[in-house]
């Protein structure tokens, strides 16, 4: 077989390909009015067309969601780490972040944008919302499968907690850990979006929103299309620092 050839990637092209196909063909021969339900084509070519507006909306989503992503690491990280030592932590600290997990964020969002503004802050503070609980529990997870004979074998080499905590645990925690970021970074776009819903003058939230008052679907699709690849973009590029774990099938 040849080295050019990724029998994966041929299939997933094919079966979008087709997915593709069937949605043309499916609006043109149902004869479904453009404005409810646009053919793949028409938002590719209203993609292209209104690509300027849509690249500077992303890159002010990008800017929320990076931001309020590295906040949600910057301090998930180290409140995993204080739950998981502290017997008082676990029973204070931990059951107040499951009781905010489970409070809708969409219903914050108001009230988010009601004390932070209209500007950065309160989509920043929507991403970090949305990401900061997935990447508690990866982390808690990682800290707690650290294999039960390395424990041992570091006692045994009288390792100082410090050294076991830098030299085992964190090694042992990094494949959850990043397994966290790939569900807390789809998860701090979607936040970024919805905070530009509620109240925002910029970003793709605000551009879909716009874009579905005035009735204008294909510009709402393209949108959406760009929602999309920027989640998926994000998703990959955390998923890259995945090759780098080389102990994680170990």
């Amino acid at each position: 077989m040849s080295r050019w050839f990724n029998r994966d990637a041929a299939i997933s092209i094919a079966f979008f390909a087709a997915l593709g196909l069937a949605w043309e063909y499916g609006v043109r021969w149902s004869g479904v009015q453009s404005y409810l339900l646009p053919p793949p084509t028409a938002i590719l070519g209203e993609l292209w067309q209104s690509r300027g507006p849509i690249l500077s909306q992303s890159l002010v989503t990008l800017t929320e969601v990076f931001w309020g992503f590295i906040i949600a690491v910057a301090l998930g990280v180290p409140i995993a780490a204080l739950i998981y030592f502290s017997r008082t932590a676990k029973s204070t600290v931990y059951p107040l972040f499951v009781a905010l997990q489970s409070i809708p964020k969409i219903g914050l969002a108001p009230l988010i944008v009601v004390w932070f503004g209209y500007g950065l802050a309160s989509k920043l503070i929507m991403a970090f919302l949305f990401a900061f609980f997935p990447i508690i529990i990866a982390t808690l997870g990682g800290l707690a499968s650290t294999p039960a004979h390395l424990e041992e074998h570091f006692r045994a080499l009288r390792a100082s907690p410090i050294q076991s905590f830098w030299r085992l645990r964190v090694p042992a925690a990094l494949p959850s850990f990043l397994d966290g970021c790939k569900v807390a970074m789809p998860l701090a776009v979607i936040g970024a979006v919805v905070g530009e819903f509620v109240g925002s003058n910029d970003g793709l939230g605000n551009l879909i929103l716009t874009a579905s008052g005035s009735g204008h679907t294909t510009l709402t699709f393209a949108a959406l299309i760009a929602v999309t690849i920027l989640s998926l973009l994000l998703f990959y590029g955390v998923a890259y620092w995945e090759r780098f774990i080389w102990w994680r099938a170990a």
